[in-house]
């Protein structure tokens, strides 16, 4: 239930959103630890986690300038992988940020890069790989970046991430039928 209300604050925060940012920009956005949100260690479970960084992965959608084109053309992000190392723990009714950015592509996925942090640090940081479907099938990163009028060089990812793809893909060819 706390995550719907969550989603309905988002909404309304989106429609009065006149504020837009540039597509690799990081975009920040606020958050309370609430008691719902925490386990019986006393800290944000680690479900929740991901749960706020969809919502915020939503906020960036919006501030980039995209959310009204996703929605007229009927994409929908798909998550196709997360990698998140925990480094503080974040306490019942304590206020955090989590920070947003686009941090690069290839031919198929989009890089995205999510911190938690605090005035006690850094909670989080994480990696999420993901692409944009419709109807059709995998929308080109090419047509996104159209949507988006980008027209600038692609960012060259940071090794952490080309380590993660190359983890990825040994994953997928070290489990397949033989």
């Amino acid at each position: 239930m706390n995550l719907y209300i969550r989603l309905l604050l988002l909404f309304f925060k989106i429609k009065r959103n006149r504020d837009y940012q540039h597509l690799l920009d990081t975009v920040d956005i606020d958050y309370k630890a609430l008691p719902t949100d925490c386990d019986i260690n006393l800290h944000l479970t680690n479900s929740r986690y991901l749960a706020m960084m969809d919502l915020s992965r939503t906020w960036m959608i919006e501030r980039i300038g995209l959310l009204k084109q996703v929605m007229k053309r009927r994409w929908f992000p798909i998550v196709n992988a997360t990698a998140i190392t925990y480094i503080r723990d974040i306490k019942p009714m304590q206020r955090y940020t989590i920070s947003t950015k686009l941090v690069g592509w290839d031919h198929k996925y989009f890089y995205i890069e999510q911190k938690f942090h605090s005035a006690r640090g850094l909670h989080a940081i994480a990696y999420v790989r993901g692409v944009f479907k419709n109807k059709k099938g995998i929308v080109s990163i090419e047509e996104m970046l159209e949507v988006a009028e980008f027209d600038g060089v692609a960012p060259i990812l940071p090794a952490e991430i080309m380590h993660w793809k190359e983890m990825l893909e040994q994953k997928k060819v070290n489990n397949l039928p033989k």
